[in-house]
């Protein structure tokens, strides 16, 4: 019994090993290029809502959907390490709170590893892989590259995908060409954006996309985000 423990907790070592160099192998290949499917793109597929997509460049996006989503989501990446402690602690209180409404305080560099490289929802592991991939591309990728994969494969309605398959889907137009407003109403369905959608307008993205804008004013000036978005 002692020598089958023995040999099965070296194939063990072994699988986990392997596992650790496959995926920081993926984390390299994912700076250079795009993912060619993720967890969340293969639900939407199983769940009937379909897959659009369509990858682009950063000089293929809105300087405006650059700004909105960090204006809507994290006003602190350009300067953060991945993390905002003080959103985190005070989505912690209140979903203590408030157990039937939920709030989140990831960054956008959370989002993006959540997004390529596991899957919605889950509890502590998830959440403690989330941290390990977040600390890994902040590292290897870089805020520009960070970004630019977060606008190319976060959710933007159901079986949507990327800046550029919402500007397509919604508007008619290539993601380069998106306005303020547009922009900022992508942004706004960004939260749950089966539930918040741009059309036909939603309330809460109709509430929400004004606010925004708002938003994109009083940042747009800060020299961190301008280098970031140009």
């Amino acid at each position: 019994m002692k020598a089958f423990f023995s040999k099965a907790w070296k194939v063990c070592k072994r699988v986990f090993l392997w596992l650790f160099i496959l995926q920081f192998i993926y984390i390299i290949i994912c700076k250079w290029f795009d993912p060619p499917i993720t967890i969340t793109q293969i639900n939407s597929v199983l769940h009937g809502y379909g897959l659009h997509r369509d990858y682009v460049n950063f000089d293929e996006m809105s300087y405006n959907m650059k700004l909105a989503v960090i204006a809507s989501e994290d006003q602190l990446f350009p300067t953060n390490n991945g993390f905002n402690m003080k959103a985190i602690k005070k989505a912690i209180d209140y979903n203590d709170k408030h157990e039937t409404k939920r709030r989140g305080g990831s960054t956008i560099s959370q989002q993006t590893a959540k997004n390529v490289f596991l899957w919605q929802h889950g509890g502590y592991f998830r959440k403690a892989l989330e941290v390990y991939f977040t600390f890994m591309i902040e590292k290897i990728w870089g805020k520009k590259r960070i970004l630019e994969t977060y606008l190319n494969v976060i959710e933007t309605g159901k079986g949507v995908f990327g800046v550029e398959a919402a500007s397509q889907f919604y508007f008619n137009k290539s993601a380069k060409t998106l306005t303020r407003s547009e922009a900022a109403m992508i942004a706004a369905c960004l939260p749950n954006p089966k539930r918040f959608t741009v059309k036909p307008m939603s309330k809460y993205v109709s509430n929400r996309y004004d606010d925004i804008m708002r938003q994109m004013n009083l940042i747009e000036g800060v020299p961190e985000i301008q280098a970031l978005i140009k």
